[in-house]
This record gives C-alpha cells, structure tokens and sequence, in this order.
C-alpha cells in the first residue's frame, strides 16, 4: 500500500507540477475568499461571486455581507437618525426609541419598533434578547471616530454573532457617509439626494465662514442643562456648528468634555466671557433667564440676544451629533449673519423635513419650532 501511494504521488507531480502529496483533510481545508465580480464606486464594497459582499469600513475591518440587506439593526441614536432617513423600511429596531414628542414625525409603524439599548461603552444596556428576535443582517455604528473603535466593534460582532461595521459620519463627511449607505442597500439616486443637500450646506458655510474677518465674528455660548451652565465648549463635536458657520465659540475650557452635557462651568466663566449671543438647548432656562439676576450681568441677555435651538424631533445642533446638524447649520448661520445666509427659514424648515424626514411640515409647525430664535416675538 505505501509503495501504491508513493507511485500515486509521483504521478500527481509529474501530472501538475506540485511539489509534495500529502492527505488532505477536510476538516482543516482552509477556505479561499471568493473571487470578486465588481467594486463600488467609492472602493469600499466588493461584489463577490458567492451571494455575498466584502465591506472595508471605516475602522478598516473586512466584513463579509449578504448582498441583498433588508434587515438591519443601528448602534444608537446617531445611526437611527441616519438610517431613518434613507432606509426606514430596512429598520428592524431602534437603539434608542423615540419619545412622544417625536413620534409625531414618525409613522406608528416605525416607532413601535423594539429598542435594543446602547450597545456598547460604559452605559452599555443591549438587549440581546430583543435583538435577536429582529434578526438582522447586519448592525450598522455611524459617528464620529472614537480611540477603540475597531476594537468595539469587534467586540459586539463576537458577543451578537451578527456583522457589524461601523461608518464614520460627521460634519466633514456625512455626504460620504451617504453615498457609502446608498451603494450598501442599492438605493444611490435617493442617498444622492441627500448627499447633494449635504455638501451644499456645508460647502455654502466653508465658504461664507472663510470671508468673515476675525473681529466680526460673533461669539456664541451653547448652554445645556437645567441651570444653562452646562456647555458645550470650544473643541466639542456638539458645538461644531458653531466654527462651521463663521462664528467663535465664547467658553473655552482646559479638558474638554465630548459628552451631550459638556462642560460644567461657573457664572463667573460666563461673565468673563460675556458672549454676544446664548444658544439654549430645551429645557434649559431661556424662559428665566431674562428675570434671573444671575444672568442680568450677562450681556447677550441684557440685549436679547439669547435663543432656544429648535429640538424636534432631535436637537438641530446635537443631541445627537447627527445629521439634525445640517439644518441646523442654514439655522444657525442665518440667525447669526442673516445678510451672509439670506435663508427662508421656514422654506429651508420644509424643505428639509420633506427631504430627511419624510414629513410634510406647514409654515405653521415650522413658525412654532422657530418662535424661541428666527421669530423671537
């Protein structure tokens, strides 16, 4: 037998060129990937001949996807946002469900969707059992780009069994991070759409913001918080809209905090920094601050100029840092240098919420969330 093997071997050589003749086992074959059919247009996607696709994505992990998505799970409230607005119908839950004064803009169908929970960081509260009962395909993390991020997302694809990738989507890319969702589900011409909103929002304020000299840059403070002191500081991804449209952010803090609630100052910081307009979140005190002797030093209230940021259905500045911040940067820009960003705010309201959101705001409604800034009676 050994001697029927060693002849069998030397005619495997001679016949193909290989080099040696071991058994082969099974068990341990190693699997090649696919060969691939075709790359995406933004070379991070590859068809493969087997029914699936390769994705790179912004962590630089490879992860292997069905080719077909209709089931989908996002990580948080960033990732909803945007999923929500380009692929409602792939929704198999939510990180986060909407509150009551959100669903108003959401169809019941879409807000009676489970809520899976915060799926990773110190507040971690995943719902394992609801997850997997959606059974998605694939869970989608979209945001700013974190310190262990890959490792993150390692990390909920080995305890979830599910794919899990992550796309980076900020204020300098969610344009990019669009055109990536579109090429992922096949719907390129409605991510375009948003895409090309996108850029020409944030390329409008680049522009405009490049011309304002330094000394007529406005100084604006974003208070938080029931007590209005928690801000949102120089350098914090919640209040980068604030640089992108030309103005100055006024409070500047040592450590800054990159958490909704920012940093927590002192009155005494604000008075130093005395900026020449307030942005409130809601539920900080823009209805007081006005008979507060505490802010009756404070010149931007002195003068009126201080506001509440439109919030419905999320914060048109943060909370969360998503996709809100586009209208909020024609929102904010036009508040600010009205003859620089001549915006119909009410137009520019419907328009968006149309386009993102799905919904058919009235002039009415936009007045309504506009009456604490634009039309400040």
């Amino acid at each position: 037998m050994k001697k029927k093997w060693i002849a069998l071997c030397l005619a495997a050589v001679m016949a193909t060129g290989m080099t040696g003749c071991q058994p082969q086992n099974n068990d341990q074959a190693v699997k090649q990937p696919s060969q691939t059919e075709q790359a995406s247009d933004l070379g991070w996607l590859k068809h493969n001949t087997d029914g699936t696709m390769t994705v790179t994505d912004s962590t630089g992990r490879q992860v292997i996807l069905p080719e077909k998505l209709t089931q989908i799970a996002p990580s948080g409230t960033t990732a909803q946002m945007i999923l929500y607005t380009l692929v409602p119908d792939h929704m198999v839950g939510w990180g986060k469900s909407p509150s009551k004064v959100q669903q108003k803009y959401i169809p019941e169908k879409y807000y009676n969707l489970p809520e899976f929970g915060q799926f990773y960081g110190k507040n971690a509260s995943l719902n394992m059992e609801a997850l997997i009962a959606a059974k998605p395909q694939v869970i989608i993390d979209m945001g700013d780009m974190k310190k262990g991020h890959k490792e993150d997302m390692d990390r909920i694809q080995e305890q979830t069994g599910i794919p899990t990738i992550f796309i980076e989507a900020n204020l300098d890319n969610f344009s990019t991070a669009y055109r990536m969702l579109g090429e992922l589900f096949g719907v390129q011409d409605a991510a375009e759409k948003l895409a090309k909103y996108i850029d020409e929002t944030v390329e409008t304020a680049q522009e405009t913001a490049a011309k304002i000299p330094a000394d007529k840059r406005v100084s604006v403070m974003f208070g938080t918080g029931e007590t209005g002191l928690d801000i949102n500081a120089k350098g914090s991804i919640h209040s980068a809209v604030i640089e992108l449209i030309g103005a100055d952010n006024a409070i500047e803090v040592a450590e800054v905090s990159n958490k909704g609630g920012g940093n927590t100052v002192s009155m005494e910081t604000v008075l130093m920094a005395q900026p020449d307009v307030i942005v409130f979140s809601a539920g900080a005190p823009y209805d007081t601050v006005a008979s507060d002797e505490n802010w009756s030093s404070v010149k931007a209230v002195q003068e009126g100029k201080y506001y509440q940021i439109p919030s419905e259905p999320y914060n048109w500045l943060t909370e969360p840092p998503s996709v809100n911040r586009i209208i909020g940067a024609r929102w904010l820009g036009n508040l600010l240098y009205p003859e620089l960003y001549p915006y119909d705010m009410i137009e520019e309201a419907k328009n968006f919420y149309e386009l993102f959101w799905h919904y058919s705001l009235t002039d009415e409604e936009a007045k309504e969330l506009l009456a604490k800034s634009t039309f400040k009676g």
